[in-house]
Protein backbone atom coordinates (compact mmCIF):
# COMPACT_ATOMS: atom_id res chain seq x y z
CA UNK A 1 0.00 0.00 0.00
CA UNK A 2 1.13 3.63 -0.72
CA UNK A 3 1.30 6.43 1.85
CA UNK A 4 -2.58 7.51 0.64
CA UNK A 5 -3.49 4.00 1.37
CA UNK A 6 -2.17 3.33 4.73
CA UNK A 7 -3.57 6.81 5.86
CA UNK A 8 -6.91 5.60 4.25
CA UNK A 9 -6.42 2.28 5.92
CA UNK A 10 -5.82 3.72 9.98
CA UNK A 11 -9.12 5.63 9.18
CA UNK A 12 -10.91 2.33 8.62
CA UNK A 13 -9.27 0.83 11.39
CA UNK A 14 -10.41 3.80 14.06
CA UNK A 15 -14.11 2.29 12.72
CA UNK A 16 -13.36 -0.93 13.99
CA UNK A 17 -11.81 -0.04 17.19
CA UNK A 18 -14.54 2.03 17.67
CA UNK A 19 -17.13 -0.49 17.15
CA UNK A 20 -15.45 -2.43 19.79
CA UNK A 21 -15.64 0.44 22.15
CA UNK A 22 -19.75 1.33 21.54
CA UNK A 23 -20.88 -2.57 21.47
CA UNK A 24 -18.66 -3.13 24.31
CA UNK A 25 -19.49 -0.30 26.15
CA UNK A 26 -15.74 -0.41 27.69
CA UNK A 27 -12.32 0.88 26.46
CA UNK A 28 -9.79 3.29 25.84
CA UNK A 29 -10.96 6.01 23.00
CA UNK A 30 -8.58 8.84 22.90
CA UNK A 31 -5.04 6.72 23.15
CA UNK A 32 -6.73 4.01 20.70
CA UNK A 33 -7.47 6.80 17.85
CA UNK A 34 -3.81 8.80 18.34
CA UNK A 35 -1.75 5.01 18.20
CA UNK A 36 -3.43 4.55 14.93
CA UNK A 37 -1.31 5.65 12.62
CA UNK A 38 1.85 3.71 14.17
CA UNK A 39 0.21 0.73 14.59
CA UNK A 40 -0.73 1.24 10.97
CA UNK A 41 3.13 1.75 9.46
CA UNK A 42 4.41 -0.86 11.21
CA UNK A 43 1.72 -3.79 10.43
CA UNK A 44 1.29 -2.88 6.92
CA UNK A 45 4.52 -1.46 5.83
CA UNK A 46 7.61 -2.42 8.45
CA UNK A 47 7.74 -5.61 10.52
CA UNK A 48 8.23 -8.66 9.58
CA UNK A 49 5.75 -10.41 11.09
CA UNK A 50 2.32 -11.88 9.97
CA UNK A 51 -0.46 -15.02 10.96
CA UNK A 52 2.31 -17.15 8.76
CA UNK A 53 5.35 -16.70 10.88
CA UNK A 54 3.57 -15.69 13.86
CA UNK A 55 5.88 -18.73 15.69
CA UNK A 56 8.92 -18.03 13.85
CA UNK A 57 11.69 -17.25 15.67
CA UNK A 58 13.21 -14.72 13.51
CA UNK A 59 9.58 -12.68 13.35
CA UNK A 60 9.90 -9.36 14.66
CA UNK A 61 8.57 -8.47 18.02
CA UNK A 62 5.84 -5.95 18.68
CA UNK A 63 5.19 -4.87 22.33
CA UNK A 64 1.93 -2.36 22.73
CA UNK A 65 3.40 -1.13 26.44
CA UNK A 66 0.57 1.08 26.68
CA UNK A 67 -2.04 -1.97 26.61
CA UNK A 68 -4.93 0.16 27.29
CA UNK A 69 -5.11 0.80 23.69
CA UNK A 70 -6.08 -2.98 23.05
CA UNK A 71 -8.90 -1.80 20.56
CA UNK A 72 -6.62 -0.48 17.87
CA UNK A 73 -4.00 -3.37 18.47
CA UNK A 74 -7.24 -5.84 17.99
CA UNK A 75 -8.75 -4.56 15.12
CA UNK A 76 -4.95 -3.86 13.42
CA UNK A 77 -4.52 -7.58 14.09
CA UNK A 78 -7.85 -9.22 13.00
CA UNK A 79 -7.14 -7.08 9.91
CA UNK A 80 -4.23 -8.73 9.33
CA UNK A 81 -6.10 -12.08 9.73
CA UNK A 82 -4.14 -12.85 12.99
CA UNK A 83 -7.87 -14.50 13.67
CA UNK A 84 -10.91 -13.82 12.49
CA UNK A 85 -12.49 -10.07 13.12
CA UNK A 86 -15.84 -11.77 14.19
CA UNK A 87 -14.28 -13.40 17.46
CA UNK A 88 -14.42 -9.96 18.30
CA UNK A 89 -17.69 -9.86 19.17
CA UNK A 90 -17.11 -10.57 22.87
CA UNK A 91 -14.78 -8.19 23.65
CA UNK A 92 -14.46 -6.48 26.98
CA UNK A 93 -17.10 -9.59 27.46
CA UNK A 94 -17.26 -11.34 30.70
CA UNK A 95 -14.50 -15.25 29.67
CA UNK A 96 -13.55 -13.47 26.46
CA UNK A 97 -9.77 -13.71 26.08
CA UNK A 98 -10.14 -10.54 24.19
CA UNK A 99 -9.91 -8.38 26.98
CA UNK A 100 -9.57 -4.99 27.31
CA UNK A 101 -5.89 -5.10 28.12
CA UNK A 102 -3.39 -7.27 25.14
CA UNK A 103 -3.33 -10.69 26.73
CA UNK A 104 -1.10 -13.40 25.24
CA UNK A 105 -3.59 -15.84 24.89
CA UNK A 106 -4.30 -14.17 21.30
CA UNK A 107 -2.47 -15.19 18.27
CA UNK A 108 -0.28 -12.12 17.46
CA UNK A 109 0.68 -10.60 21.19
CA UNK A 110 3.42 -11.11 22.07
CA UNK A 111 2.84 -10.10 26.00
CA UNK A 112 0.50 -9.22 28.59
CA UNK A 113 0.49 -5.47 29.31
CA UNK A 114 -1.49 -2.89 30.65
CA UNK A 115 0.62 -2.48 34.11
CA UNK A 116 2.07 0.11 32.89
CA UNK A 117 5.94 0.43 32.91
CA UNK A 118 7.04 -2.89 31.72
CA UNK A 119 7.00 -3.11 28.33
CA UNK A 120 10.32 -1.75 27.48
CA UNK A 121 12.62 -3.36 30.10
CA UNK A 122 10.90 -6.24 28.20
CA UNK A 123 11.56 -5.62 25.00
CA UNK A 124 15.15 -4.65 25.61
CA UNK A 125 15.02 -8.77 27.02
CA UNK A 126 14.15 -9.67 24.05
CA UNK A 127 16.41 -7.16 21.34
CA UNK A 128 19.51 -8.71 23.97
CA UNK A 129 18.43 -12.14 22.99
CA UNK A 130 18.62 -11.21 19.12
CA UNK A 131 21.47 -9.81 19.56
CA UNK A 132 23.09 -12.83 21.52
CA UNK A 133 21.94 -15.09 19.35
CA UNK A 134 22.63 -13.72 16.12
CA UNK A 135 19.04 -13.42 14.83
CA UNK A 136 18.54 -10.63 12.83
CA UNK A 137 14.75 -9.83 14.04
CA UNK A 138 13.98 -6.30 15.25
CA UNK A 139 11.78 -5.16 18.09
CA UNK A 140 9.34 -2.46 18.63
CA UNK A 141 7.77 -0.90 21.65
CA UNK A 142 4.70 1.70 22.03
CA UNK A 143 4.65 3.75 24.82
CA UNK A 144 2.72 6.35 26.03
CA UNK A 145 3.95 9.80 27.09
CA UNK A 146 2.28 9.30 30.56
CA UNK A 147 3.61 5.73 30.56
CA UNK A 148 7.16 7.61 31.22
CA UNK A 149 6.40 8.67 34.63
CA UNK A 150 7.44 5.26 35.71
CA UNK A 151 10.45 4.43 36.78
CA UNK A 152 10.98 0.86 34.88
CA UNK A 153 10.86 2.91 31.74
CA UNK A 154 14.32 4.38 32.10
CA UNK A 155 15.57 1.60 33.66
CA UNK A 156 14.85 -0.03 30.27
CA UNK A 157 16.06 2.64 28.45
CA UNK A 158 19.64 2.37 30.39
CA UNK A 159 19.97 -1.10 30.18
CA UNK A 160 18.82 -0.54 26.01
CA UNK A 161 21.30 2.19 25.78
CA UNK A 162 23.88 0.67 27.61
CA UNK A 163 23.77 -2.44 25.33
CA UNK A 164 23.80 -0.48 22.52
CA UNK A 165 20.29 -2.49 21.14
CA UNK A 166 20.13 -1.13 17.73
CA UNK A 167 17.81 -3.72 17.03
CA UNK A 168 15.20 -2.08 19.46
CA UNK A 169 12.66 1.28 18.91
CA UNK A 170 10.82 2.68 21.02
CA UNK A 171 7.72 4.58 19.97
CA UNK A 172 6.30 7.18 22.42
CA UNK A 173 2.95 8.08 21.63
CA UNK A 174 3.26 11.74 22.73
CA UNK A 175 -0.38 12.92 22.55
CA UNK A 176 0.30 15.01 25.55
CA UNK A 177 -2.84 13.76 27.90
CA UNK A 178 -3.20 11.02 30.34
CA UNK A 179 -6.83 9.97 32.32
CA UNK A 180 -5.69 12.44 34.88
CA UNK A 181 -4.91 15.56 32.76
CA UNK A 182 -2.16 17.35 30.69
CA UNK A 183 0.88 14.96 31.00
CA UNK A 184 3.46 18.19 32.05
CA UNK A 185 1.10 18.80 35.00
CA UNK A 186 0.97 15.48 36.12
CA UNK A 187 4.55 14.44 35.64
CA UNK A 188 6.68 17.39 33.30
CA UNK A 189 9.13 15.27 30.60
CA UNK A 190 10.67 19.11 30.07
CA UNK A 191 12.91 18.00 27.13
CA UNK A 192 12.14 14.60 26.24
CA UNK A 193 14.71 14.40 23.40
CA UNK A 194 17.66 15.33 25.88
CA UNK A 195 16.62 12.56 28.48
CA UNK A 196 16.34 10.01 25.94
CA UNK A 197 19.89 11.13 24.59
CA UNK A 198 21.14 11.40 27.93
CA UNK A 199 20.36 7.67 28.19
CA UNK A 200 22.21 6.78 24.68
CA UNK A 201 19.63 6.49 22.33
CA UNK A 202 19.34 7.93 18.86
CA UNK A 203 16.61 10.70 18.92
CA UNK A 204 14.12 10.99 16.56
CA UNK A 205 11.17 13.48 16.50
CA UNK A 206 8.09 13.00 14.06
CA UNK A 207 4.53 13.63 13.29
CA UNK A 208 2.75 10.93 14.55
CA UNK A 209 -0.16 10.87 12.60
CA UNK A 210 1.41 11.70 9.11
CA UNK A 211 2.25 8.41 7.73
CA UNK A 212 5.28 10.02 5.21
CA UNK A 213 6.51 11.75 8.30
CA UNK A 214 6.26 8.59 10.65
CA UNK A 215 7.46 6.10 7.50
CA UNK A 216 10.59 8.24 7.48
CA UNK A 217 11.25 8.17 10.97
CA UNK A 218 10.82 4.09 11.05
CA UNK A 219 12.86 3.92 8.30
CA UNK A 220 15.36 5.92 9.75
CA UNK A 221 15.50 4.01 12.79
CA UNK A 222 15.71 0.77 11.20
CA UNK A 223 18.62 2.30 9.50
CA UNK A 224 20.91 3.70 12.65
CA UNK A 225 23.66 1.56 13.82
CA UNK A 226 25.22 1.43 17.22
CA UNK A 227 22.28 2.73 19.74
CA UNK A 228 18.52 2.13 20.31
CA UNK A 229 16.05 4.52 18.79
CA UNK A 230 13.42 6.08 20.30
CA UNK A 231 10.57 8.17 17.81
CA UNK A 232 9.20 10.66 19.69
CA UNK A 233 5.38 10.69 17.92
CA UNK A 234 3.61 13.82 18.21
CA UNK A 235 -0.17 12.86 17.71
CA UNK A 236 -3.14 13.99 18.71
CA UNK A 237 -5.10 12.20 21.54
CA UNK A 238 -8.63 11.46 19.63
CA UNK A 239 -7.86 11.81 16.30
CA UNK A 240 -10.37 11.28 13.41
CA UNK A 241 -13.30 12.18 15.71
CA UNK A 242 -13.28 15.77 15.98
CA UNK A 243 -15.26 15.90 19.01
CA UNK A 244 -12.93 13.99 21.30
CA UNK A 245 -9.38 15.22 19.62
CA UNK A 246 -7.22 17.37 22.94
CA UNK A 247 -10.43 16.18 25.01
CA UNK A 248 -9.06 14.80 27.85
CA UNK A 249 -12.31 13.41 28.99
CA UNK A 250 -12.63 10.80 25.64
CA UNK A 251 -9.31 9.09 27.48
CA UNK A 252 -11.61 6.09 28.78
CA UNK A 253 -15.46 6.87 27.39
CA UNK A 254 -17.94 5.24 25.55
CA UNK A 255 -19.59 7.13 22.92
CA UNK A 256 -23.74 7.49 23.20
CA UNK A 257 -25.74 6.49 20.04
CA UNK A 258 -25.14 9.99 18.50
CA UNK A 259 -21.69 10.50 19.18
CA UNK A 260 -21.22 6.98 17.55
CA UNK A 261 -22.53 7.65 14.36
CA UNK A 262 -21.28 11.12 14.20
CA UNK A 263 -17.56 9.46 14.60
CA UNK A 264 -18.69 6.83 12.12
CA UNK A 265 -19.71 9.38 9.51
CA UNK A 266 -16.38 11.62 10.27
CA UNK A 267 -14.19 8.31 9.50
CA UNK A 268 -15.97 7.55 6.77
CA UNK A 269 -15.28 11.15 5.13
CA UNK A 270 -12.08 11.18 6.46
CA UNK A 271 -10.95 7.33 4.87
CA UNK A 272 -12.71 8.83 1.84
CA UNK A 273 -10.37 11.96 1.23
CA UNK A 274 -7.06 10.12 1.97
CA UNK A 275 -8.28 8.23 -1.94
CA UNK A 276 -9.26 10.86 -3.66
Amino acid sequence: MNDRELAAKAFALRRDALGLIYRSKAGHFGGSFSVMEILTLLYYRHMNVSPENAEDAGRDRFVLSKGHSAESFYSVLADRGFFPKSDLADFSQYGTKYIGHPNNAVKGVEMNTGSLGHGLSVGVGMALAGKMDGAGYRVYIVTGDGELGEGSVWEGAMAAGHYKLDNLTCIIDRNGLQISGPTESVMAHGDLAGRWASFGWNVIEANGNDIAALDGAICQAKAYAGRPTVIIARTTKGYGYSAAENQVGWHHKTPDARQYEEAIAELTRREASCRE
